[in-house]
């Protein structure tokens, strides 16, 4: 048991605990991406690639959509609002996917976006449905029909998109008809709608016998086909189990005007869309036996003279890296066998502080992010990587023709600024010592980062010349903040933890260098979703508030004078909406509508029913 202990703890150092054997070998400078040729040349980059990429499929049968429609007419004489709110998104203009959606009338709302079967709770039956409710004017709050078809919505003109796991489906809002239909293979990652135009990206497995063309979607029933010379790949082998596509769509027909894949590893996936393009990102880690090499290389005094050699005569075979890693433990066996104990319990304790050492001054070799940059017309733009790995999409953001991009690289934190062809022009390294990213912010010249383990760091930063970065401001106070929302020119709300409740921030900002937490709100509930998704969140500017929801209730703020509850909705409350004046409180079971000139409830819909 013992021997066994030991070499566990050999195994474990080489491979850097957190570095996986299936990876592949960082990115360099320079890095291009060019489109295949042909499936050999395709088949001869997979070969060159990690050996052991794997991917697996999901399928199941979904139930065939059904319409039901009471004697309300959707298309009847409407009354029509002068405003109407829209789904919190990163950038102004370009709609996400969300579960509920209005076209200021009525609203689009899916309560359980991924079912595909009934449940039960409480007794009571429900379905992967999507529901469209006559909102407005509040008076004629009612279910007007109901589709059994679930999933995130985008909402174009008069035809609602219901985006599942495998399976995109197009309604006509008046009439609930189907007006187009896609099937995935392999399975959706994100979308975006901008312009009447639907980018949809989606991910499937390679696969290594005929990789090319590839089928990533029908539509209406008819394959959509990716040539090779439209699949893309980086200048040097990386780790590839997935091919991804980005495809631009019509949102009215479904007819696809163009699409454009590349490979990649099927880890944490960002996408991130600009009115100029969209940017797809993934992760690769360092070659471990490349790295067990160079770590014994600048630690030439921790094994023998013939380790050594052997180990450097080994790294010129042509064999895969995981033989290469294989052979490099058997190595090391051998020399724990010929130690003594005491040689052992010494070699293994030296192994592992020299690694920690090393591993923190190599971080930004080990973990990388790939970015892959493509044109709205979906032309390739470039691809290149940064140290690091992201938090979420707002880590990326597009202003005057640079990218920015916030990394958490081991201990500490970056800041790059890339041209439009993705060289990087400036950086900031090494902030938050020790901490990791939480949330990130940009907004035009300035950016917001918040990081935490102890305390939370809220920086300010100075972007106005890309070439030159600067944290200009820093605040630490305790707990968290995991969403930035800019509310104006002096002010940044932060929506977080403390002591593991939730806690809102706000932050006044009017002095850039001299950051202050204005005031700041702890609810007793444990768990906001707007700290994972932004689409919970809502502002109305014209009344001064802000909706989230917390635990299994909703609460509206008020912030112009310090934060102060205006309204506290007993219930599931999942999101929020406005129409003119009236806030309409969603949740799974029912829909409440309030004045928000005298925050009365006056009316509320039964969803269950």
């Amino acid at each position: 048991m013992k021997k066994l202990l030991i070499s566990a703890v050999i195994v474990v150092a080489i491979a850097g605990i957190i570095f996986s054997l299936t990876r592949t070998e960082a990115p360099e400078e320079g890095l291009k991406i060019e489109s295949f040729s042909s499936p050999e040349e395709f088949k001869e980059y997979l070969m060159k690639s990690s050996e052991f990429s794997s991917f697996y499929t999901l399928s199941y049968t979904a139930r065939k959509a059904e319409v039901v429609v009471d004697s309300k007419s959707v298309g009847e004489t409407q009354t029509i609002p002068e405003r109407y709110s829209e789904t919190n998104v990163q950038v102004k203009g370009i709609d996400e996917p969300d579960i509920v959606k209005t076209d200021g009338v009525n609203i689009y709302y899916s309560p359980y976006p991924w079912l595909r079967y009934f449940i039960y709770s409480e007794g009571k039956q429900y379905g992967g449905e999507t529901m469209f409710i006559r909102a407005f004017p509040p008076t004629n709050l009612s279910k007007i029909a109901e589709i059994s078809d679930s999933g995130n919505l985008l909402l174009h003109d008069n035809v609602l998109i219901v985006l599942s796991y495998d399976e995109i489906n197009a309604y006509n809002v008046e009439t609930q008809k189907k007006v187009w239909s896609a099937d995935i293979n392999g399975s959706y990652v994100d979308a975006r709608l901008y312009e009447g135009k639907l980018y949809l990206v989606t991910r499937s497995g390679v696969n290594f016998v005929e990789p090319c063309p590839i089928r990533p979607l029908s539509v209406n029933g008819k394959a959509v086909e990716v040539a090779c010379g439209r699949i893309y790949h980086p200048t040097i082998p990386v780790t590839v189990d997935t091919t991804y596509t980005v495809l631009k769509m019509d949102a009215k027909t479904g007819e696809v005007e163009n699409s454009i894949s590349f490979v990649g590893s099927s880890g944490h996936t960002v996408v991130y869309m600009s009115k100029n393009a969209i940017y797809v990102t993934f992760n690769t880690f360092a070659d471990p036996a490349k790295l067990t090499y160079q770590f014994i290389s600048e630690n030439p005094d921790l094994v023998p003279e013939w380790v050594r050699e052997k180990i450097e005569k080994l790294m010129d075979y042509d064999i895969s890296s995981r033989a290469k890693q294989v052979e490099i433990m058997y190595i090391l066996e051998q020399l724990r066998a010929s130690m003594n104990e005491e040689e052992r319990l010494k070699f293994e304790n030296e192994w592992h502080n020299r690694w920690e050492k090393f591993t923190e001054e190599h971080s930004r070799e080990i973990e990388k992010t790939h970015i892959a940059k493509f044109s709205l017309q979906l032309e390739a733009k470039g691809i290149n990587s940064v140290p690091g790995r992201l938090l979420n999409q707002f880590s990326l953001d597009e202003y005057d023709g640079y990218l920015r991009v916030a990394t958490t690289v081991g201990n500490e934190n970056d800041l790059y600024v890339l041209d439009e062809n993705l060289d990087v022009v400036g950086k900031i390294q090494g902030f938050g010592l020790d901490e990791r990213i939480y949330s990130v912010r940009f907004d035009g010249d300035v950016g917001f980062i918040v990081t935490f383990r102890q305390t939370d760091p809220f920086f300010v930063l100075d972007l106005s010349n890309p070439e030159n970065p600067e944290i200009v401001g820093e605040l630490k106070i305790s707990g968290f903040s995991s969403y930035l929302h800019r509310i104006d020119e002096k002010t940044v709300l932060g929506i977080g933890k403390e002591d593991g409740n939730v806690k809102i921030s706000l932050f006044d900002i009017s002095d850039l260098t001299n950051p202050v937490e204005k005031d700041r709100y702890v609810l007793q509930e444990y768990w906001s979703e707007v700290m994972s998704n932004h689409h919970a969140f809502l502002l109305d500017k014209e009344h001064g508030i802000f909706f989230l929801p917390a635990g299994q209730n909703g609460y509206v703020f008020s912030y112009e004078d310090g934060l102060e509850m205006v309204k506290a909705v007993k219930g599931d409350a999942v999101r929020a909406i406005y129409i003119d004046d009236y806030l309409y409180v969603i949740g799974p079971e029912e829909i409440k509508v309030y004045d928000e000139n005298s925050w009365e409830r006056v009316a509320e819909l039964e969803l269950s029913s």
